[in-house]
């Protein structure tokens, strides 16, 4: 992981809670029962997660509250933006994939800008969660978490929405295409 500040200012942190806060009461369906104040205090309590949610905003993830572990107490976040998010789009799926390719190396791979920004890749399971709750990835695609025995191969797997279905599809990891990027999820 790269080292940086993960400290936002106290004008980052308030203009990010005001986007948090008007995205979560304009999609009400995505997260029905819960409120934006417990989710605030959680937020706020959790400094280093606020940075990493600025970190989806920034790179267009429109990150978004879609459930609650009673269990944990935890928010869960997902990338809502319509399309994969474009400031992370054009990377194959790891480092070793990145460092396969001979030629036209992409500038970064899913997993460690994942890894960077201190979220997790959507699972296949968890992207077909985030279309009951609208239709992304309409005009784009996103990489999701791959199974080993699928990445030991030198595969990885990615999603879309077309024709009103999820669909699943593989690709060699060190693949990148300019509508591919991926989308990400964080527990608060």
């Amino acid at each position: 992981m790269t080292k940086r500040n993960k400290e936002l200012s106290l004008e980052q942190r308030e203009e990010l809670l005001r986007a948090l806060k008007a995205r979560f009461e304009k999609n009400m369906n995505r997260h029905k029962d819960l409120e934006w104040a417990k989710v605030q205090a959680k937020l706020e309590a959790n400094t280093e997660k606020l940075w990493s949610l600025n970190e989806m905003e920034i790179t267009g993830g429109e990150p978004d509250v879609v459930s609650h572990d009673k269990k944990t107490g935890e928010y869960i976040f997902y990338d809502c933006s319509a399309e994969s998010p474009k400031g992370r789009r054009s990377v194959c799926y790891d480092r070793e994939a990145m460092e396969s390719r001979k030629k036209h190396k992409p500038e970064n791979n899913a997993i460690h800008m994942a890894a960077d920004m201190g979220i997790e890749l959507l699972t296949e399971e968890q992207y077909r969660e985030l279309q009951k709750l609208g239709n992304f990835d309409t005009k784009t695609s996103s990489w999701v978490k791959t199974p080993a025995n699928i990445r030991k191969h030198g595969g990885a797997i990615f999603c879309d929405h077309r024709y009103d279905t999820v669909f699943v599809y593989h690709n060699g990891a060190e693949s990148y295409y300019a509508a591919r990027g991926f989308r990400g999820s964080l527990r608060v």
